[in-house]
Protein backbone atom coordinates (compact mmCIF):
# COMPACT_ATOMS: atom_id res chain seq x y z
CA UNK A 1 0.00 0.00 0.00
CA UNK A 2 1.25 3.48 -0.76
CA UNK A 3 2.10 5.83 2.23
CA UNK A 4 2.01 9.81 1.87
CA UNK A 5 3.68 11.71 5.06
CA UNK A 6 2.37 14.61 6.49
CA UNK A 7 4.46 16.86 8.65
CA UNK A 8 5.27 20.62 9.44
CA UNK A 9 8.78 21.06 11.10
CA UNK A 10 9.03 23.65 13.54
CA UNK A 11 5.00 23.10 14.12
CA UNK A 12 4.81 19.66 15.63
CA UNK A 13 7.50 18.28 13.14
CA UNK A 14 6.65 14.37 12.53
CA UNK A 15 5.56 13.31 15.88
CA UNK A 16 6.87 10.14 17.85
CA UNK A 17 7.83 8.08 15.16
CA UNK A 18 4.40 8.07 12.34
CA UNK A 19 6.85 8.85 9.31
CA UNK A 20 9.41 6.08 9.97
CA UNK A 21 7.35 2.95 11.63
CA UNK A 22 6.11 2.53 7.37
CA UNK A 23 9.70 1.31 6.63
CA UNK A 24 9.43 -1.32 9.16
CA UNK A 25 6.44 -2.27 6.79
CA UNK A 26 7.41 -4.31 3.66
CA UNK A 27 3.87 -4.57 2.85
CA UNK A 28 3.80 -0.38 2.53
CA UNK A 29 5.83 1.97 0.53
CA UNK A 30 6.36 5.43 1.48
CA UNK A 31 6.10 7.78 -1.96
CA UNK A 32 5.90 11.42 -0.97
CA UNK A 33 6.65 13.60 1.66
CA UNK A 34 4.76 16.85 2.43
CA UNK A 35 6.31 19.86 4.87
CA UNK A 36 5.94 23.81 4.31
CA UNK A 37 9.52 24.10 5.53
CA UNK A 38 12.25 23.40 2.82
CA UNK A 39 15.14 22.46 4.86
CA UNK A 40 12.67 20.01 7.32
CA UNK A 41 11.76 18.50 3.93
CA UNK A 42 14.99 18.38 2.61
CA UNK A 43 16.06 16.21 5.54
CA UNK A 44 12.93 13.98 6.21
CA UNK A 45 13.17 13.12 2.66
CA UNK A 46 16.58 11.86 2.92
CA UNK A 47 15.79 9.75 5.97
CA UNK A 48 12.78 8.17 4.40
CA UNK A 49 14.63 7.52 1.69
CA UNK A 50 12.13 9.50 -0.72
CA UNK A 51 12.31 11.43 -4.27
CA UNK A 52 8.79 13.29 -4.31
CA UNK A 53 8.35 16.22 -1.67
CA UNK A 54 6.06 18.83 -1.68
CA UNK A 55 5.63 22.24 0.63
CA UNK A 56 1.88 21.74 0.51
CA UNK A 57 0.21 18.53 1.52
CA UNK A 58 -3.01 19.03 -0.58
CA UNK A 59 -0.83 19.43 -3.43
CA UNK A 60 0.62 16.21 -2.58
CA UNK A 61 -2.70 14.63 -1.70
CA UNK A 62 -4.06 15.39 -4.99
CA UNK A 63 -1.11 14.53 -6.85
CA UNK A 64 -0.10 11.56 -5.11
CA UNK A 65 -3.42 10.00 -4.16
CA UNK A 66 -1.88 7.49 -1.71
CA UNK A 67 -3.40 4.65 0.02
CA UNK A 68 -2.92 5.55 3.61
CA UNK A 69 -1.36 9.14 4.86
CA UNK A 70 0.02 9.38 8.26
CA UNK A 71 -0.54 13.07 10.03
CA UNK A 72 2.27 13.18 11.89
CA UNK A 73 2.57 16.74 13.16
CA UNK A 74 2.21 17.01 16.91
CA UNK A 75 -0.14 19.94 17.05
CA UNK A 76 -3.27 19.19 16.80
CA UNK A 77 -4.63 22.43 15.23
CA UNK A 78 -3.61 20.97 12.04
CA UNK A 79 -5.19 17.47 12.33
CA UNK A 80 -8.71 18.03 10.96
CA UNK A 81 -7.60 20.19 8.09
CA UNK A 82 -5.12 17.20 7.40
CA UNK A 83 -7.02 14.48 7.80
CA UNK A 84 -10.06 15.83 6.00
CA UNK A 85 -7.64 16.18 3.16
CA UNK A 86 -6.00 13.22 3.24
CA UNK A 87 -9.97 11.05 3.31
CA UNK A 88 -11.58 14.08 0.25
CA UNK A 89 -8.48 12.65 -1.63
CA UNK A 90 -9.57 8.76 -1.59
CA UNK A 91 -6.96 7.73 1.43
CA UNK A 92 -8.95 4.88 2.75
CA UNK A 93 -6.46 4.98 6.06
CA UNK A 94 -5.21 7.67 8.12
CA UNK A 95 -2.97 7.13 11.20
CA UNK A 96 -2.78 9.86 13.27
CA UNK A 97 -0.83 11.51 16.24
CA UNK A 98 -2.32 12.57 19.06
CA UNK A 99 -3.91 14.74 20.55
CA UNK A 100 -6.73 14.15 18.48
CA UNK A 101 -8.19 17.04 17.81
CA UNK A 102 -8.85 20.39 19.93
CA UNK A 103 -12.76 20.51 20.19
CA UNK A 104 -15.93 17.89 19.67
CA UNK A 105 -16.70 20.18 16.82
CA UNK A 106 -13.35 19.42 14.89
CA UNK A 107 -13.86 15.31 15.92
CA UNK A 108 -17.48 15.48 14.57
CA UNK A 109 -15.78 16.33 10.76
CA UNK A 110 -13.79 13.72 10.97
CA UNK A 111 -16.37 11.02 12.14
CA UNK A 112 -18.55 12.20 9.36
CA UNK A 113 -16.12 12.13 6.75
CA UNK A 114 -15.33 8.61 7.58
CA UNK A 115 -18.79 7.41 7.35
CA UNK A 116 -19.12 9.37 4.17
CA UNK A 117 -16.18 8.10 2.36
CA UNK A 118 -15.68 4.64 4.14
CA UNK A 119 -12.07 5.65 5.44
CA UNK A 120 -10.73 4.71 8.63
CA UNK A 121 -9.03 6.95 11.18
CA UNK A 122 -6.45 5.10 14.03
CA UNK A 123 -5.58 7.28 16.53
CA UNK A 124 -1.34 6.75 17.93
CA UNK A 125 -2.45 5.67 21.73
CA UNK A 126 0.38 3.35 21.46
CA UNK A 127 -0.79 1.97 25.09
CA UNK A 128 -4.27 1.10 23.88
CA UNK A 129 -3.02 -1.70 21.32
CA UNK A 130 -0.59 -2.96 23.82
CA UNK A 131 -1.18 -7.27 24.04
CA UNK A 132 -0.73 -6.80 27.71
CA UNK A 133 -3.98 -5.44 28.33
CA UNK A 134 -5.83 -8.88 26.65
CA UNK A 135 -3.83 -10.63 30.06
CA UNK A 136 -5.58 -7.73 32.20
CA UNK A 137 -8.49 -8.34 30.95
CA UNK A 138 -8.45 -11.76 31.12
CA UNK A 139 -7.45 -11.24 34.48
CA UNK A 140 -10.38 -9.10 35.97
CA UNK A 141 -12.94 -10.99 34.24
CA UNK A 142 -11.82 -14.16 36.26
CA UNK A 143 -12.23 -12.25 39.15
CA UNK A 144 -8.46 -11.79 39.77
CA UNK A 145 -8.50 -8.65 41.75
CA UNK A 146 -11.87 -9.25 42.97
CA UNK A 147 -14.96 -6.98 42.32
CA UNK A 148 -13.47 -3.71 40.10
CA UNK A 149 -14.60 -0.80 41.86
CA UNK A 150 -12.82 2.22 40.87
CA UNK A 151 -10.09 3.35 38.24
CA UNK A 152 -7.90 6.28 38.95
CA UNK A 153 -6.17 8.03 36.53
CA UNK A 154 -2.89 9.94 36.18
CA UNK A 155 -0.94 12.46 34.16
CA UNK A 156 2.84 13.30 34.57
CA UNK A 157 2.73 16.04 36.38
CA UNK A 158 5.68 17.48 35.51
CA UNK A 159 6.09 21.56 34.53
CA UNK A 160 2.91 20.42 31.80
CA UNK A 161 1.03 19.72 34.80
CA UNK A 162 -3.09 20.67 34.78
CA UNK A 163 -4.73 20.95 31.63
CA UNK A 164 -1.80 21.01 28.91
CA UNK A 165 -0.40 17.49 30.73
CA UNK A 166 -4.76 16.57 30.37
CA UNK A 167 -3.81 16.70 26.75
CA UNK A 168 -0.88 15.99 25.63
CA UNK A 169 -0.23 12.86 28.62
CA UNK A 170 -3.94 12.32 30.04
CA UNK A 171 -5.06 11.56 26.26
CA UNK A 172 -3.43 8.47 26.58
CA UNK A 173 -4.70 8.02 29.85
CA UNK A 174 -8.45 8.38 29.37
CA UNK A 175 -8.25 6.66 26.19
CA UNK A 176 -7.27 3.51 28.60
CA UNK A 177 -10.10 4.56 31.18
CA UNK A 178 -12.76 3.90 28.34
CA UNK A 179 -11.18 0.76 27.69
CA UNK A 180 -11.56 -0.54 30.60
CA UNK A 181 -14.86 0.82 31.98
CA UNK A 182 -16.52 1.98 28.77
CA UNK A 183 -17.48 5.60 27.74
CA UNK A 184 -17.60 7.94 29.31
CA UNK A 185 -21.55 9.36 30.58
CA UNK A 186 -20.62 12.45 32.58
CA UNK A 187 -17.92 14.49 33.93
CA UNK A 188 -17.17 16.58 37.06
CA UNK A 189 -13.71 18.35 37.64
CA UNK A 190 -12.22 21.22 38.97
CA UNK A 191 -9.52 23.74 37.54
CA UNK A 192 -6.90 25.81 39.91
CA UNK A 193 -4.23 27.99 38.88
CA UNK A 194 -1.54 28.11 41.96
CA UNK A 195 -4.16 27.18 44.11
CA UNK A 196 -6.84 29.17 43.10
CA UNK A 197 -10.24 28.28 41.20
CA UNK A 198 -9.23 29.26 37.33
CA UNK A 199 -11.17 32.26 36.14
CA UNK A 200 -11.47 33.90 32.55
CA UNK A 201 -8.71 35.94 33.31
CA UNK A 202 -6.17 32.88 33.68
CA UNK A 203 -7.14 31.64 30.05
CA UNK A 204 -3.76 31.90 27.80
CA UNK A 205 -3.53 30.77 24.65
CA UNK A 206 -1.14 27.01 25.27
CA UNK A 207 1.40 26.02 23.94
CA UNK A 208 1.93 23.12 20.93
CA UNK A 209 -1.44 24.29 19.46
CA UNK A 210 -3.74 22.90 21.82
CA UNK A 211 -5.97 25.86 22.15
CA UNK A 212 -7.01 27.73 25.16
CA UNK A 213 -4.76 26.44 28.84
CA UNK A 214 -5.41 28.14 31.84
CA UNK A 215 -4.84 25.38 34.67
CA UNK A 216 -1.56 24.23 36.63
CA UNK A 217 -3.85 21.46 38.55
CA UNK A 218 -6.94 19.56 38.09
CA UNK A 219 -9.18 17.16 39.21
CA UNK A 220 -12.05 15.23 37.04
CA UNK A 221 -14.53 12.28 37.91
CA UNK A 222 -16.09 10.29 34.87
CA UNK A 223 -19.26 8.24 35.50
CA UNK A 224 -18.88 5.40 33.37
CA UNK A 225 -20.88 3.21 30.86
CA UNK A 226 -20.04 0.02 32.98
CA UNK A 227 -21.14 1.50 36.01
CA UNK A 228 -17.48 2.58 37.35
CA UNK A 229 -16.12 5.70 38.16
CA UNK A 230 -13.26 7.45 37.37
CA UNK A 231 -10.96 10.18 38.33
CA UNK A 232 -7.89 11.89 36.62
CA UNK A 233 -5.80 14.17 38.26
CA UNK A 234 -3.07 16.19 37.41
CA UNK A 235 -0.73 18.39 39.41
CA UNK A 236 2.36 20.43 38.25
CA UNK A 237 5.83 19.27 39.59
CA UNK A 238 3.87 16.95 41.64
CA UNK A 239 7.05 14.98 42.80
CA UNK A 240 6.05 11.83 41.68
CA UNK A 241 9.23 12.10 39.39
CA UNK A 242 6.77 10.91 36.20
CA UNK A 243 5.81 7.44 38.45
CA UNK A 244 2.39 8.34 38.05
CA UNK A 245 1.80 8.67 34.65
CA UNK A 246 -0.93 5.49 33.97
CA UNK A 247 -3.79 4.31 35.83
CA UNK A 248 -4.59 2.23 38.55
CA UNK A 249 -7.46 -0.43 38.62
CA UNK A 250 -8.66 -0.95 42.20
CA UNK A 251 -10.34 -4.11 43.02
CA UNK A 252 -11.60 -5.53 46.29
CA UNK A 253 -8.86 -7.76 46.29
CA UNK A 254 -5.74 -6.22 44.18
CA UNK A 255 -4.53 -3.54 42.59
CA UNK A 256 -3.33 -3.55 38.77
CA UNK A 257 -1.08 -0.25 38.33
CA UNK A 258 -0.69 0.73 34.36
CA UNK A 259 2.63 2.83 33.63
CA UNK A 260 2.27 3.96 30.24
CA UNK A 261 5.23 3.54 28.02
CA UNK A 262 7.00 1.36 30.43
CA UNK A 263 8.40 -1.98 30.43
CA UNK A 264 7.00 -4.27 31.42
CA UNK A 265 3.99 -2.05 31.32
CA UNK A 266 1.54 -3.16 34.24
CA UNK A 267 2.09 -4.56 37.33
CA UNK A 268 -0.47 -6.50 39.81
CA UNK A 269 -0.76 -5.57 43.47
CA UNK A 270 -2.56 -8.72 44.91
CA UNK A 271 -5.00 -8.54 48.13
CA UNK A 272 -7.68 -6.39 49.91
CA UNK A 273 -6.05 -2.96 49.08
CA UNK A 274 -7.95 -1.40 52.00
CA UNK A 275 -6.39 -3.71 54.14
CA UNK A 276 -3.91 -2.59 56.72
CA UNK A 277 -1.10 -5.55 56.56
CA UNK A 278 2.37 -6.17 58.08
CA UNK A 279 3.56 -7.95 54.81
CA UNK A 280 4.79 -6.56 51.94
CA UNK A 281 2.26 -6.22 49.35
CA UNK A 282 4.70 -7.49 46.07
CA UNK A 283 4.29 -5.46 42.60
CA UNK A 284 3.92 -8.54 39.90
CA UNK A 285 4.73 -7.82 36.73
CA UNK A 286 1.82 -8.46 34.04
CA UNK A 287 3.23 -9.19 30.77
CA UNK A 288 2.12 -10.38 27.42
CA UNK A 289 3.03 -13.66 28.04
CA UNK A 290 0.97 -13.47 31.85
CA UNK A 291 0.48 -12.77 35.01
CA UNK A 292 4.06 -12.77 36.78
CA UNK A 293 5.86 -14.56 33.71
CA UNK A 294 8.65 -13.32 31.90
CA UNK A 295 8.35 -11.38 28.97
CA UNK A 296 8.19 -13.99 26.21
CA UNK A 297 7.22 -11.47 23.30
CA UNK A 298 9.96 -8.68 23.43
CA UNK A 299 9.56 -8.31 20.06
CA UNK A 300 5.77 -7.70 20.13
CA UNK A 301 6.36 -5.50 22.88
CA UNK A 302 8.97 -3.56 20.49
CA UNK A 303 6.41 -3.13 18.03
CA UNK A 304 3.79 -1.52 20.21
CA UNK A 305 6.19 1.09 21.14
CA UNK A 306 7.58 1.76 17.57
CA UNK A 307 3.45 1.75 15.79
CA UNK A 308 4.66 -1.65 13.85
CA UNK A 309 1.21 -3.19 16.05
CA UNK A 310 -1.33 0.03 15.43
CA UNK A 311 0.02 0.21 11.78
CA UNK A 312 -0.43 -2.95 10.41
CA UNK A 313 -4.24 -3.20 12.63
CA UNK A 314 -5.04 0.38 10.07
CA UNK A 315 -4.45 -2.04 7.33
CA UNK A 316 -5.96 -4.56 8.54
CA UNK A 317 -8.92 -2.59 8.85
CA UNK A 318 -9.50 -1.26 5.58
CA UNK A 319 -8.47 -4.73 4.18
CA UNK A 320 -11.46 -5.84 6.20
CA UNK A 321 -13.60 -2.65 6.86
CA UNK A 322 -13.82 -2.61 9.75
CA UNK A 323 -12.96 -0.57 12.87
CA UNK A 324 -9.20 0.19 14.33
CA UNK A 325 -8.51 -0.92 17.67
CA UNK A 326 -8.28 2.97 18.48
CA UNK A 327 -10.09 4.71 15.68
CA UNK A 328 -12.06 7.63 15.23
CA UNK A 329 -14.76 7.54 17.86
CA UNK A 330 -12.39 6.74 20.35
CA UNK A 331 -10.43 9.34 19.62
CA UNK A 332 -13.64 11.50 19.62
CA UNK A 333 -14.69 10.22 22.82
CA UNK A 334 -11.05 10.89 24.32
CA UNK A 335 -11.89 14.75 23.01
CA UNK A 336 -14.93 14.54 24.38
CA UNK A 337 -13.71 13.29 28.43
CA UNK A 338 -11.28 16.71 27.99
CA UNK A 339 -13.61 19.09 26.82
CA UNK A 340 -15.97 17.79 29.34
CA UNK A 341 -13.28 19.14 32.38
CA UNK A 342 -12.89 22.61 30.87
CA UNK A 343 -17.31 22.47 30.53
CA UNK A 344 -17.76 20.51 33.99
CA UNK A 345 -15.32 23.32 35.13
CA UNK A 346 -17.12 26.40 33.52
CA UNK A 347 -20.36 25.54 34.98
CA UNK A 348 -18.87 25.68 38.74
CA UNK A 349 -18.16 21.52 38.64
CA UNK A 350 -21.32 20.66 37.65
CA UNK A 351 -21.45 17.34 36.65
CA UNK A 352 -22.07 17.62 32.95
CA UNK A 353 -23.16 15.07 30.55
CA UNK A 354 -21.14 13.71 27.46
CA UNK A 355 -21.07 13.88 24.42
CA UNK A 356 -21.31 17.72 25.29
CA UNK A 357 -24.25 19.64 24.08
CA UNK A 358 -22.30 22.64 23.34
CA UNK A 359 -19.15 21.49 20.63
CA UNK A 360 -16.82 24.62 20.76
CA UNK A 361 -14.08 24.76 22.59
CA UNK A 362 -15.30 25.48 26.54
CA UNK A 363 -12.38 27.55 27.64
CA UNK A 364 -13.39 30.09 24.95
CA UNK A 365 -16.68 30.82 26.53
CA UNK A 366 -15.44 31.07 30.36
Amino acid sequence: MSVAVIGHTGRGNYGHGLDTVWLKLPETEIVAVADPNETGLKKELKKLKVDRGFSDYRRMLTEVRPDLVAVCPRHPDQHRDMALAAIEAGAKGVYIEKPFCRTPAEADDLVAACEKHGAKIAVAHRNRYHPALQVIDKLIADGGIGRLLEIRGRGKGDRRGGDEDLWVLGSHVLNLIAHFGGKATSCSALMLRDGQRVTGKDVREGGEALGPLAANELHARYELSKGLTATFDSIANDGTKNAGFGLQLIGSEGIVNIQCDRNPVAHLSPGNPFQPTDQPRPWIPITTSGVGKPEGNAEQVSQVHNHVIPARDLIAAVKNNREPLCGVRDGAATVEMICGVFESHRQGGKAVKLPLKERGHPLARL
